[in-house]
């Protein structure tokens, strides 16, 4: 038997989507988590593990360490953004069960092996980028020195074994929706544009867009874009959809679902007889005739990074798409009833006050069923983080405000991170204050009988938005009178 071992996506913020589940980890405007689809597989490769998935299921640290003590190893996926607190968490745990093996995952572990291991005493060893088969085989038994992707201590010492390649046969790997029935509750997962209960999967891995933010293809999923066969995906969503009927909508979270036509085309066939409800990730460069084998297949909601309305962000940023192909995309989702949730970034490389209004009505022009604005987060290990260091514009490392939150920490000349903070309520004000946005909201939430969810989800998106606001006034504030002490923001 292999060690007995616990697969953590860890307690951290009041209803933070963490490491293990978001590309982009934080506390949401309104609370919303998804799956922790990366843990699933080496928990359903090793026999008797466990996936605690803490948030979702409100299991608190105290809880999560009282469970620990029943484990022999213990896998956390960690995050930029909850990096200190699950260090904190890792050396209560090895306080109370001195003997466990603890291994940290994730972006941060890949992108400063050396600080994790030197800071973190609790650490046995860590992964570097894609874990599956690195933790199995310690759990296994087989001896650290031989482990592919590993860093580890000796005698004081870092040492990092050699890297691990890629996984390229991803039809070999469990089902993550297996793990889901087995450890997790289905219900405590909600993404407010996705019909509830959601489940989410993957169909591939990696993503060869260059895009200099974007998180997991730069520390962790790679840029080679890895499929799982359309017969292997389809019999999985078959089986899942046969063991969770509540379920009223399986999303595919891949990086990239659709960048190859062929194969897209393929997997709508198969994926069309089972009768699903289905949304996906996609570019703006999907082609029409893509698209409409999508919505006969089931899909109904398509995720969408316009990111900017700005043409040089976008060729900043290596987007790889255009303005006007966006708008092109768009049209062809309204033609064919697809709806679009789209995510717009602000503060971005070259972002300045007309840039953003720039967005902002482009936006409104695209005149999306529902969005998304995030601040621009420079993390460790991408091409944005380094062209924000190297020029000085990073001003808050934490990223967040003491409660898992976005704050802007990028500045530019000209433009403050008190106004990119300001100008993101602004953005969700013009967008969603418009009446015919306002009514599509109410309408969609009578139609699929979720009012009471709407209400829920209105209600914390305000009292974030009064917090945020009074956090730009104090910030103005103090920057009027430097003498008055700064209060703490949301």
């Amino acid at each position: 038997m292999p060690l007995k071992t616990l697969l953590l996506n860890p307690p951290s913020f009041e209803n933070f989507d963490g490491g293990a589940s978001s590309r982009w980890p934080a506390t949401r405007e309104i609370e919303s988590y998804w799956y922790p689809v990366w843990l699933a597989y080496p928990a359903g490769l090793l026999e008797g593990s466990r996936l605690l998935d803490a948030n979702p299921h409100h299991v608190s640290a105290e809880e999560t360490i009282k469970i620990c003590k029943d484990y022999e190893f213990l896998v956390l996926f960690t995050s930029t953004v909850g990096w200190e607190g699950d260090q904190r968490l890792a050396e209560a745990i090895k306080v109370a069960n001195p003997t466990m093996k603890i291994c940290f995952v994730g972006p941060p572990v890949t992108t400063d092996p050396d600080r994790a291991l030197n800071e973190c005493s609790a650490l046995d060893f860590i992964c570097r980028r894609e874990f599956d088969y690195s933790v199995v085989e310690f759990a296994q038994g087989k001896p650290i020195s031989e482990i592919l992707g590993i860093s580890y201590k000796l005698d004081g010492k870092v040492v990092h074994n050699p890297d691990r390649p890629q996984i390229e046969d991803l039809d070999a790997m469990p089902w993550a929706t297996k793990i889901y029935k087995r450890d997790m509750d289905v219900t405590k997962y909600n993404v407010p544009f996705l019909l509830h209960p959601y489940i989410a999967l993957y169909s591939t891995r990696g993503c060869p867009a260059q895009c200099t933010f974007c998180l997991w293809p730069q520390t962790l999923s790679g840029h080679a874009w890895r499929k799982r066969s359309t017969d292997d995906v389809a019999a999985e969503l078959k089986w899942a959809k046969e063991n969770f009927p509540e379920v009223k909508e399986f999303f595919f979270d891949d990086d990239t679902f659709n960048i190859q036509k062929v194969r897209t085309v393929e997997l709508c066939s198969k994926l069309k007889p089972l009768g699903l409800t289905w949304s996906c990730t996609s570019r703006v460069t999907t082609e029409y005739e893509t698209l409409k084998a999508m919505k006969e297949a089931g899909c109904r909601l398509l995720i969408v990074g316009f990111e900017s309305g700005d043409p040089q962000i976008l060729k900043n940023i290596k987007k790889g798409a255009t303005v006007e192909r966006a708008r092109q995309f768009a049209k062809d989702c309204h033609s064919l009833g697809l709806t679009i949730h789209a995510d717009f970034i602000l503060g971005l490389p070259g972002e300045t006050k007309e840039s953003i209004r720039n967005t902002i009505n482009f936006a409104k022009s695209l005149d999306c069923e529902t969005i998304q604005v995030s601040i621009a987060h420079a993390y460790p290990g991408t091409e944005f983080y380094d062209f924000a260091k190297a020029n000085g514009y990073i001003t808050n490392e934490r990223m967040e405000d003491g409660g898992g939150h976005q704050m802007a920490h990028i500045e530019y000349p000209g433009l403050p991170v008190d106004y990119v903070m300001e100008m993101v309520h602004r953005f969700y004000d013009e967008y969603y204050f418009r009446p015919k946005a306002a009514f599509r909201v109410v309408w969609k939430a009578i139609v699929n009988r979720d009012v009471p969810r709407l209400y829920v989800e209105a209600k914390a998106f305000m009292k974030l938005r009064s917090q945020r606001n009074k956090a730009v006034k104090a910030t103005r504030a103090q920057q009027a009178n430097p003498t008055t002490p700064a209060k703490a923001g949301a």
